[in-house]
């Protein structure tokens, strides 16, 4: 068998962490390096071939656009090589999703992106970073995974990028796909895919990032029902091009925030309208034509304020905003 060429992509977070021997708080991100991780892997001669490199030793609080832009450019860079046949990336969880989706509409690949990292730290007591890596690079390895877009590896989970969701803060199975479920699942060495993204997702996506350093801001507003709307004026007061609203239900919002939007959208700032409910969708609404908003469907506020941001690169028309959100 023709073994794969895996490029891992060392990032930081959870799964380079060391702590106290056998606890799972405490710990300080990126103390193992890559090479240091992959010893750990049993067996995984057997799977691939593999090389990397530590492209940035961070948190993943710490994994802002302009990071994302970096590891985007490199995977595409490398992509191009023949020698290489897939890619796994190791960063932390608390930003994972964000990462996931980004990469999504941005790499320019049809080979294997997974993603994926650790809840424990590699001295805890069973840590799941070394399991996690290896599921990942077998998917990587895997025929089945090319064209499928960038995918989340975890706790035995294939999960698309565009719908992987960080749900639990301390347990190992962390991430699920909400209601559209995962993609597959992958056990020792075998991978079942059941199930695939139909959304735009890397080559078929509009979205080109070779000539751009930075994207514009976009900021998140969490409704509740007494907070005053005039926290938007610190975003309109330090230029942000955009501002998701988690609202309530299917993005409800209250009629002084609505005056508050009118203003804003009229000076063409765009905002999108979320939910903060786990699961349902934000739709069209009669509110959208009066206040030129637009609805983020199934997207969650933290997947929504990374497509804005990378759609007002291309365009703050309202109608191309809205079709981006319609088929994203």
């Amino acid at each position: 068998m023709n073994k794969k060429q895996i490029y891992i992509l060392a990032t930081g977070g959870t799964i380079s962490a060391q702590g106290d021997e056998g606890k799972t708080l405490g710990y300080t991100n990126g103390v193992f390096k890559l090479g240091s991780i992959i010893k750990t892997l049993k067996g995984i001669e057997n799977i691939s071939n593999l090389d990397g490199e530590q492209i940035f030793n961070i948190s993943s609080e710490d994994m802002c656009i302009d990071k994302l832009l970096i590891l985007a450019k490199r995977i595409n860079e490398l992509s191009k090589l023949d020698s290489i046949d897939a890619f796994v990336i190791m960063q932390g969880t608390d930003t994972l999703e964000e990462s996931a989706f980004f990469l999504n509409l941005v790499v320019k690949t049809s080979k294997p992106v997974i993603i994926t990292g650790a809840m424990r730290p590699a001295t805890a007591n069973s840590a799941d970073g070394p399991n996690n890596l290896y599921d990942a690079i077998v998917v990587a390895s895997n025929k089945d995974a090319v064209g499928k877009g960038v995918l989340v590896v975890f706790s035995d989970y294939i999960i698309s990028g565009r719908d992987v969701q960080k749900v639990d803060t301390f347990r190992c199975q962390a991430f699920n796909g909400k209601e559209f479920g995962c993609c597959g699942y992958v056990h020792d060495d075998i991978v079942n895919f059941i199930n695939k993204s139909l959304k735009p997702h890397t080559i078929n996506s509009e979205f080109n990032i070779d000539n751009i350093k930075s994207l514009p801001k976009v900021g998140i507003v969490y409704f509740d029902a007494d907070l005053d709307s005039d926290i938007f004026d610190y975003y309109i007061s330090r230029d942000y091009k955009g501002i998701v609203i988690a609202g309530s239900g299917s993005g409800m919002i209250s009629k002084r925030w609505k005056n508050k939007i009118l203003e804003m959208t009229k000076n063409s700032i765009a905002v999108v309208r979320s939910s903060m409910a786990e699961g349902g969708s934000v739709d069209r609404d009669n509110l959208d034509e009066e206040y030129c908003t637009i609805p983020a469907y199934t997207l969650t506020p933290l997947k929504a304020r990374i497509l804005l941001s990378i759609a007002l690169e291309k365009s703050n028309s309202y109608d191309y905003l809205k079709s981006v959100f319609e088929r994203y």
